[in-house]
């Protein structure tokens, strides 16, 4: 007897369904730019060159980590999507790029058309957030490759930028200010040691109700990663950004050296910004250091934006006028001998 692909596990009938119920989702991110549609072999984007002198091409691509687990656990799919888009679109305005692009790869062993739809919706959502084009992508089903109604997800984007507007950090200079933009809270980093504190050592589900943050802990887990890209950009019109940091996986004494020119070191306030809840839950149930909790979470500040001390005081009106919540959280000095990148101190 002969078998069929379906029977082995993969059903293109199902995934042709999928592209049909997806097409317009993806549809409402595309502008006059996009040719073609969803469906294709490829996707194509026309870049309008006229409009620049010397464009360059910025790529970045990433993934939602373990934070899928918490969507498993939950049931609930429609903000993961937003994730991956932050993740790679926040990557390419620290270089001062605009969003062009971004394909996504969804992967799991049997699709599950409600979930993925729901994961596509937030990623389309994620798109016109970012205000850039969801150009196409993969849909991939893999039987006996993961767990049943687990999947992963990928996402690959390109922005650009002229060549004399990228931000390098180059022209990070002492007595220049750090401005801290808030998170949504954990964003999308840590969750290995989220999971291991909340539901290893601390023994609680993902329904439980958390006093100290007023809300489900799965509901909290989920809150999904914030985007930057209108107000950095928005910022970057009038003003000399000299530095951006996407305070990501290796929170602040990780992310923070990437852009500091050798000779320099960022001095950060601790107290200067409010910390959200979450992360002093996550801290006193695990017993974790100051030290590691800074190394691993954005701890309230999800973007850094590092400017001169000249315009300090108008960056920080237009962002209240964005309606971004921003904080005065450090300063650049001159690095000592054997002092590290970044310094702690208490704002007085």
């Amino acid at each position: 007897m002969s078998i069929t692909y379906k029977e082995s596990g993969v059903d293109v009938e199902k995934q042709n369904l999928f592209i049909k119920a997806i097409k317009s989702k993806a549809k409402a991110t595309h502008g006059p730019e996009v040719l073609g549609g969803i469906g294709g072999f490829a996707g194509l984007f026309r870049l309008d060159i006229g409009s620049f002198a010397d464009p360059i091409l910025v790529s970045s691509t990433d993934g939602v980590g373990t934070k899928l687990k918490i969507a498993f656990m939950a049931g609930n799919h429609d903000s993961v999507g937003i994730d991956l888009v932050a993740m790679v679109v926040n990557d390419i305005i620290v270089v001062g790029a605009h969003p062009l692009f971004l394909l996504d790869y969804f992967s799991t062993g049997a699709l599950e058309l409600d979930t993925a739809k729901a994961v596509i919706s937030g990623i389309a959502q994620g798109c016109e957030e970012a205000g850039c084009a969801l150009l196409g992508g993969e849909t991939a089903e893999m039987p006996g490759f993961y767990p049943e109604g687990e999947y992963d997800l990928a996402a690959f984007g390109v922005g650009v930028v002229e060549s004399d507007r990228i931000i390098d950090g180059s022209r990070i200079s002492t007595k220049d200010v750090l401005i801290g933009l808030n998170s949504s809270g954990l964003h999308s980093n840590g969750y290995s040691l989220v999971r291991r504190v909340f539901f290893d050592k601390a023994g609680l589900g993902i329904d439980s109700y958390v006093e100290d943050l007023g809300k489900p802990l799965g509901e909290e887990l989920l809150v999904p990663t914030r985007i930057y890209v209108k107000s950095v950009l928005n910022i970057l019109r009038n003003y000399e950004i000299r530095g951006i940091v996407h305070v990501t996986g290796g929170g602040f004494i990780d992310n923070i050296p990437r852009v500091l020119p050798g000779r320099t070191c960022a001095v950060i306030q601790e107290g200067s910004w409010e910390t959200p809840p979450i992360f002093r839950l996550v801290q006193s149930l695990g017993e974790i250091e100051n030290q590691e909790m800074f190394r691993t979470f954005n701890m309230g500040i999800g973007m850094v934006l590092v400017v001169s001390n000249n315009d300090v005081d108008d960056v920080m009106l237009r962002l209240k006028g964005l309606k971004e919540q921003a904080s005065i959280i450090g300063h650049v000095e001159t690095r000592k001998k054997n002092e590290p990148s970044v310094v702690f101190s208490r704002a007085g």
